[in-house]
């Protein structure tokens, strides 16, 4: 062989090693995009829009914070709506056991909860996310007053008082025998702002209720707060329910009520935090 084919089939050789080199290149890089499309259009499928109602059972003293967080709801997911029913969390939880369909329910109380999760109709753990405390809620500049829980046992005084089944109620008898105190109601009610309104319509002097719903009242109550009701505080749980229609948007629901944001909402309407 001569000097001269020598160099060209050198040269040959050189040109087909920088061309396979390319190929190889070439290769890598074909597979690493196709392998990276299908990762990014998993991660957009992952999480789907959220759409339809959102339908949550909720102690009557969470109205108007609930209220509140479900039109930032609605706001944050286009096409989604937020309904609630409000009431005593006794008859909210007997709706939800006879087959009331719901997607939330947000009580005042474990033990009301516990009708709920004892009849296995939770699909999550119940966790609590806030606490409230009693006040006593009198007539405008308190004209009786009233400065105790004692006070309410004066003889020719209307109070009120929610039923001992509804966790307000439940919580003001445990403040009254914590305090050795025996009180006849002119009535009980069946949810804490059916307690308030008696008030507010001056068909009762006082009602024992919630702070936060003294604080909702505005100027049409008057609050005096006691040191019995610190034995009584009430923790409030949340849970999805089986069954529940839109169950994807109630978790949403649920996640915002925990948040920063729903609990900046929550303790701004006079709630403790968990």
């Amino acid at each position: 062989m001569t000097r001269s084919t020598r160099r060209t089939r050198t040269r040959t050789l050189r040109v087909a090693g920088v061309g396979a080199a390319a190929l190889l290149a070439l290769s890598a890089c074909s597979s690493s995009d196709s392998g990276s499309s299908p990762k990014s259009d998993t991660s957009a499928s992952s999480s789907p829009k959220l759409s339809g109602t959102v339908t949550v059972f909720a102690a009557a003293s969470l109205k108007e914070s609930f209220t509140t967080l479900g039109k930032e709801f609605e706001k944050a997911n286009p096409g989604t709506k937020v309904t609630f029913n409000f009431g005593g969390s006794d008859t909210l939880a007997a709706s939800i056991t006879g087959g009331a369909p719901a997607d939330v329910f947000a009580a005042a109380s474990p033990k009301t909860m516990a009708i709920v999760t004892d009849k296995k109709d939770a699909a999550t753990t119940p966790a609590t996310f806030v606490r409230n405390q009693l006040e006593i809620a009198t007539l405008p500049g308190n004209p009786d007053k009233v400065a105790s829980l004692k006070d309410l046992t004066k003889s020719g005084l209307k109070v009120v008082l929610c039923d001992k089944t509804v966790p307000c109620g439940a919580a003001a008898q445990k403040a009254l025998d914590a305090s050795k105190l025996k009180l006849t109601p002119v009535s009980y009610e069946q949810d804490v702002k059916s307690a308030l309104t008696k008030v507010e319509l001056k068909e009762a002097d006082a009602a024992v209720v919630y702070k936060t719903d003294v604080k909702a009242a505005g100027d049409k109550v008057e609050g005096v707060e006691f040191p019995e009701s610190a034995k009584a505080i009430n923790k409030y749980p949340i849970a999805l329910l089986k069954d529940a229609p839109n169950a994807e948007a109630a978790k949403a629901f649920i996640a915002l009520v925990q948040s920063a944001e729903g609990q900046k909402v929550l303790t701004a309407a006079g709630f403790l935090q968990p």
